[in-house]
């Protein structure tokens, strides 16, 4: 690495710090002032605030606005390089503008490393403890209020409930049905499914099991069962920011999970999959057109240029919300939606690399 490499990879690196502690700090700061009623009305313990919520949601905000905080930082500091004429010093001897912007990429993809590594595992262990702090202490208690719930817990094995009570852990007018192909071999309904915590089984009272054998019918009522299912209380519990305490390990047999059972609330899940391998790339395409953007020169100073770089990097954030919410809408794939932005950047660097002059 050159004497020119570390001068920049430094300033970069520090700028990118200081940027995320800044904003980072000025939105925690927002955020208390939004939820201090919600502190005080529950008694919250200051201890808990600090380090049960707040240490635990700085990961999840300085991942959250890596793209803006990098895209800002490359611009901030290639502005100052040039208002030095340091940029022009740089060309003038003989370094290529593209060799000018190995420093950067260095810098951003060493911050990408750290942002996979941050919100595959990292982030979203800490995410369990400040999610969970606010469903106890800022949410609303969570009711289950869907109708007509229907699972599918094994290859041939359905069940079908008509409403369930996440409270008492009941659900009502139950009914368990096995197909073979596309005919009914068996058929189980009760009144009435209940939870038990001691024995970790599914109990239920008076039911009716139905055999069928071709145009034969056997009937059977019995008084008392208990039984095991590939279904848990856990599946009817808020699912508020579910999938952002997941790691990348959990993501996807969750994903799995959810695929075997036909669910069709998948795709939230998958744009997060999806968008976890897209955001490193994201942060070095930003830092390349920071540098494209900034590398002059500019006539109204650096605030300008900081100026322009705020409003690129919050189009890149209006791109990851659209296209976020029309993948879950279905009118994108979520693998796609995920890419949309780093792609549409992609070009728009790739445009100004070549037509802005330097």
């Amino acid at each position: 690495m050159k004497l020119l490499d570390k001068y920049i990879l430094k300033k970069f690196l520090t700028t990118f710090v200081f940027v995320v502690l800044i904003l980072v700090s000025v939105i925690l700061v927002i955020d208390f002032t939004e939820k201090n009623d919600d502190f005080i009305k529950n008694n919250v313990a200051i201890s808990e605030i600090l380090f049960d919520y707040y240490l635990n949601l700085i990961p999840y905000y300085a991942n959250m606005l890596s793209p803006i905080t990098v895209f800002i930082a490359t611009v901030f500091v290639t502005a100052k390089l040039a208002s030095h004429t340091e940029i022009v010093a740089i060309l003038s001897s003989g370094v290529s503008f593209r060799r000018l912007l190995v420093p950067y990429v260095m810098g951003s993809s060493l911050i990408a490393v750290v942002i996979f590594a941050l919100i595959g595992w990292v982030i979203p262990n800490a995410n369990k403890e400040s999610v969970a702090f606010q469903v106890k202490y800022v949410k609303s208690p969570f009711t289950y209020d869907s109708r007509n719930i229907h699972m599918k817990i094994a290859p041939e094995t359905f069940v079908y409930m008509e409403s369930y009570n996440n409270t008492s852990h009941v659900g009502y007018n139950f009914a368990i049905e096995k197909i073979n192909g596309t005919r009914l071999s068996q058929k189980l309904t009760a009144s009435s499914v209940a939870w038990n915590p001691e024995k970790q089984k599914w109990h239920v009272d008076n039911y009716t099991l139905r055999t069928f054998d071709g145009e034969k019918e056997t009937i059977y009522k019995g008084g008392a069962l208990d039984t095991t299912l590939n279904m848990l209380p856990k599946d009817f519990e808020s699912t508020y920011k579910l999938e952002q305490t997941m790691t990348l390990t959990e993501l996807n047999r969750y994903i799995n999970e959810k695929m075997d059972r036909g669910a069709d609330d998948i795709e939230i899940y998958l744009i997060e999959k999806y968008e976890r391998f897209s955001y490193p790339f994201a942060i070095i395409i930003l830092t390349v057109i920071g540098v494209i953007v900034s590398a002059r020169k500019a006539r109204g100073g650096v605030g300008v240029q900081i100026a322009l770089g705020f409003f690129l990097a919050f189009v890149f954030i209006i791109f990851v919300i659209t296209s976020r919410s029309l993948a879950q809408v279905g009118d994108i794939e979520p693998h796609i939606a995920a890419w949309i932005p780093t792609i549409i950047f992609t070009g728009i660097g790739f445009l100004l690399y070549r037509y802005i002059p330097r």
